[in-house]
């Protein structure tokens, strides 16, 4: 485990929002608790502001602060900045998207107070679902809470998921590894599983979404387990979700602790997302790849010679969130006016190799002519290559041409 460094996960929907740190001297990441000495780890995503005053209240606090000040509590705040709405508080306007900020500040600021430590190292946000709007949202708001690109990660709760798995007990993960997240009458059903002939170990996760007859939920929750695990082996169950609340598991339970280990509770996400961001940052090592929805699915390379050798500059890595993959490299021209892109999948010995003609590049002498070039992700299976030319210091200035292409996975 590490040794060094504050680190935050927090995992954020409309209704809760839970929080998970790591700092200095933990033995294992720890989880928020809003009542000492419990394990009530949710957070309603509610905010409302003291009257007459520009103090602001989250969570539970704030539903008492509005009972007392007959004042209105904002709820639903993820959708509400989502949709970029205003909101008219005490005859003045606020943007959803700051509040959400507000809120999201406050719940760093609890970690942070519980170890006195002010400003984490890394801060990463995990989402029902992850997609470009949903993405530069977070973004914006990691800016405004003062963080850098590179502070910030933020991610699905299926690779929250992922992290938490790898980051238990070896036992617990040495086959299939299943979690059902029950909530709002529906049950997704995550079914992880490992490939062990790769290098790095390729993860894949199977989602299916299903419903429970509630008249009798748990015959028929245990008829969906039987289905869901049917050809495969099973180390561990995780239960996340309120709907799993209270003791109607009784068939369903026995036949999950048969052979397998099982686990409910709220806080799953948010430690994943914890783990995540130390994963990202080096502190936790990783030999892994995720290839979900969000990630690049093959390595972007170029082919170079580096003293005499002949190596690849790999541009974007597969498993990167193709939403914040940017990759950079400068060559140099050696008696050629193309540049070929590996595309090469990371459980495979062959690629694909698009060549690229740069037209109307000037003609120099030989290992004269120095270009950047820029992949930047337009989807998981589509990459624009931009490709400028930076002449070679004093001696060729630059001709200020560009050149873009489109790469289809």
């Amino acid at each position: 485990m590490a040794e060094r460094g504050f680190y935050i996960g927090i995992d954020i929907d409309d209704t809760y929002a839970v929080t998970s740190f790591f700092t200095t001297g933990m033995n294992d990441v720890a989880t928020v608790s809003m009542v000492a000495g419990s394990e009530v780890f949710q957070i309603p995503v509610q905010i409302t502001k003291k009257k007459g005053m520009g103090q602001w209240f989250v969570g539970a606090e704030a539903e008492r602060v509005a009972q007392e000040q007959q004042v209105t509590v904002i709820d639903a705040l993820f959708s509400r900045a989502m949709n970029q709405e205003e909101l008219l508080i005490e005859g003045e306007h606020y943007p959803a998207e700051e509040l959400l900020v507000l809120f999201l500040r406050k719940l760093v600021s609890y970690a942070s107070g519980l170890q006195g430590t002010r400003e984490p190292e890394g801060l990463a946000i995990s989402v029902p679902k992850l997609d470009s709007e949903t993405s530069k949202l977070l973004l914006r708001i990691g800016n405004k809470l003062g963080l850098t690109k590179e502070q910030l990660l933020i991610m699905d709760r299926k690779s929250a998921f992922y992290y938490f798995t790898f980051n238990q007990q070896e036992n617990l993960w040495l086959h299939d590894v299943c979690l059902y997240d029950y909530r709002n009458g529906q049950v997704k059903c995550l079914r992880l599983e490992r490939n062990l002939s790769t290098e790095p170990q390729l993860i894949t996760i199977e989602e299916d979404v299903a419903e429970l007859d509630e008249e009798c939920r748990d015959e028929s929750f245990y008829q969906l387990l039987q289905a869901h695990m049917r050809g495969h082996i099973v180390s561990a169950v995780y239960l996340v979700g309120d709907a799993f609340d209270g003791n109607w598991m009784n068939l369903s339970l026995t036949y999950m602790c048969r052979g397998r280990r099982a686990f409910i509770g709220k806080n799953l996400y948010a430690k994943g997302a914890c783990y995540a961001v130390m994963v990202a940052k080096g502190v936790l090592p990783w030999s892994y790849a995720y290839l979900g929805d969000n990630e690049m699915k093959v390595n972007v390379s170029l082919k170079v010679k580096n003293c005499g050798r002949e190596e690849f500059c790999t541009l974007l890595s597969a498993g990167d969130n193709w939403y914040e993959a940017e990759g950079t490299c400068e060559i140099i021209m050696d008696d050629t006016k193309e540049i070929a892109i590996w595309l090469q999948l990371p459980n495979s010995r062959q690629a694909k190799v698009e060549t690229l003609t740069l037209s109307d590049l000037p003609e120099r002498e030989n290992r004269t002519t120095r270009l950047r070039v820029t992949a930047k992700p337009l989807s998981d299976s589509k990459v624009r290559i931009l490709i400028k030319d930076l002449g070679f210091g004093e001696i060729v200035k630059s001709s200020d041409m560009s050149w873009e292409y489109t790469v289809l996975l």
